[in-house]
Parts: C-alpha cells; sequence; structure tokens
C-alpha cells in the first residue's frame, strides 16, 4: 500500500465526525500527516481533545474540537456556527458519524433505531446542505460520506442499518454528478468488516465467520481520500469485499437477503 501522505488538502480544512475512534479517527490522522488542519466533532471530549493535541504536535497542523451528538437535530446547525464563528472555511467535509444496532427489528429500543436514521441520515443530509454552498460558491471542495459494504444488499438483522448506508451511498453517488459542473467532488466509502468499536456499540455479539477478518481503520480510511481525490463517486475498501458485493448481483436480491439472514440470524432468535 502507498505510504505517501495524502496531501490533496494541504494547509487547508477539513471537518471530520465521529472522529474520537475507528475510521473517524484514521481519517483524521491521514489528514493531518498530509499538512490538513481539523475541525474534530464526536460526543467523547477527552478522546477528541487527546486526539487533536496529538495531531497538532506531531505535524504542526492547526486543530478545533466541537463536542455534539447528531442524534440531536440541532447539532448540525451548532457544528456550523461554531465554524462560522471561528471564520474557518471548510475544504473537506467528512460525513463518518454513524453506528448500527444488532438483532430483530421488532425487539429492538425503538429510540437506538430512530436515532440510527437520524445520525447515518439526517446529519448527513444537514450538514452537506450547510456546507456545500460555500464550497459551490467557491468552485472547489470535497465531501467523503462514509457508507459500507452493507449498502448494496438488504441486511437481516442490521436492517436499519443497511438501509441507512444504502441512503448514504445513493445520496453521495447522486450528488457527485450534481456537483461536477461546480468543481466539487462526492465520494462514498464502503468498507466492510473494519477494526473499530462500531460491533461493541451495535451489541453484536454475534458474527459470520466472512466478517471475522476486519481491514485495519488506517487502510479504510486511506482508501477513502485517495478516491475522493481522485475523483471516484464510490469506493469499496479491499479486494475481497469488492469481489464479494459485486458477485452479488449474479443471483436475486431475495436470495442474497435469504443468505444474510442465515449468517447473521441471532442463536436464541424464535
Amino acid at each position: 500500500m502507498n505510504t505517501k501522505p495524502i496531501d490533496a488538502w494541504r494547509e487547508k480544512w477539513a471537518l471530520v465526525t465521529g472522529a474520537s475512534a475507528g475510521i473517524g479517527a484514521a481519517l483524521a490522522r491521514e489528514l493531518a500527516a498530509g499538512g490538513t488542519n481539523l475541525i474534530l466533532t464526536a460526543r467523547r471530549r477527552e478522546r477528541l481533545e487527546a486526539l487533536a493535541a496529538q495531531l497538532a504536535a506531531a505535524h504542526k497542523i492547526s486543530t478545533e474540537i466541537v463536542v455534539a451528538d447528531l442524534r440531536q437535530p440541532d447539532a448540525p446547525p451548532s457544528i456550523f456556527a461554531f465554524t462560522q464563528q471561528k471564520k474557518i472555511n471548510v475544504d473537506l467535509l467528512i460525513n463518518n458519524a454513524g453506528y448500527g444496532g444488532y438483532g430483530e427489528f421488532f425487539r429492538s429500543d425503538l429510540q437506538w433505531q430512530l436515532g440510527m436514521v437520524q445520525v447515518n441520515c439526517g446529519a448527513v443530509v444537514h450538514l452537506t446542505h450547510l456546507y456545500l454552498p460555500e464550497m459551490v460558491e467557491r468552485r472547489a471542495g470535497g465531501i467523503l460520506i462514509v457508507a459500507s459494504t452493507a449498502a448494496f444488499q438488504p441486511v437481516p438483522y442490521i436492517s436499519t442499518y443497511a438501509a441507512t448506508k444504502a441512503f448514504d451511498l445513493l445520496f453521495a453517488e447522486g450528488l457527485a454528478e450534481e456537483m461536477k459542473p461546480y468543481g466539487v467532488r462526492v465520494c462514498a466509502l464502503c468498507p466492510g468488516s473494519t477494526e473499530s468499536e462500531f460491533r461493541q456499540v451495535a451489541n453484536q455479539t454475534q458474527v459470520p465467520a466472512s466478517n471475522r477478518k476486519q481491514e485495519p481503520a488506517d487502510k479504510v480510511a486511506r482508501a477513502g481520500l485517495q478516491a475522493l481525490a481522485a475523483g471516484k463517486s464510490y469506493v469499496i475498501s479491499g479486494v475481497g469485499n469488492y469481489l464479494g458485493t459485486h458477485a452479488e448481483r449474479l443471483v436475486t436480491r431475495r436470495t442474497v437477503a435469504r443468505i444474510a439472514a442465515k449468517m447473521f440470524r441471532p442463536q436464541k432468535s424464535r
């Protein structure tokens, strides 16, 4: 893998949501190594402060943090107001924040499911709508939306999560075409199983054998940033993930759903 720093946004500002762990933190590290200034946002202040201080010292960049819970509808305008107050032009928006939930939908907590839709979809739309006009005006900018390989098919027992990521993928691909005349790039990053806190947060104790091998978060982050810099509208991280995702086109969607159901069905399901 090419380890040369990604410097497409050197001395510019990037806003990374969900930056306190996993792919979000890895994206921040990749950008910092390339000289990008960072606004990091997530719910956990201590983690944000530690990461911001570490990256500022190691790479001589400017960093800012915004503590926000994107489950709350007023979080995106609060983040936008912060950057406006600081007079920061956000050249790169990374909509990374997201979470999942594992198990039978009818047994799940409704607020957890609705919060998932808000974070994975609502906040993505809201932040993109806030920052995009400035990018269009400057005729430059980039938006990376973290989707998933789950975006390409229904996945029983993580049904809401897969549906939200399908939304993210199609939203990104549509915007990518809309924004071409304005010089703004939009890309969906579709990782498979990745080293992160996703399974713990989703309470996914049962993992299909095909998902047990996880990609390093830094590898996934680099794939996304490289694809965005190259002007791609989406990228699937990992050769195995790419082949597996596109192989599904050879069978019906119902067959894919049945196979996924057998893989993900909880052991105590009735």
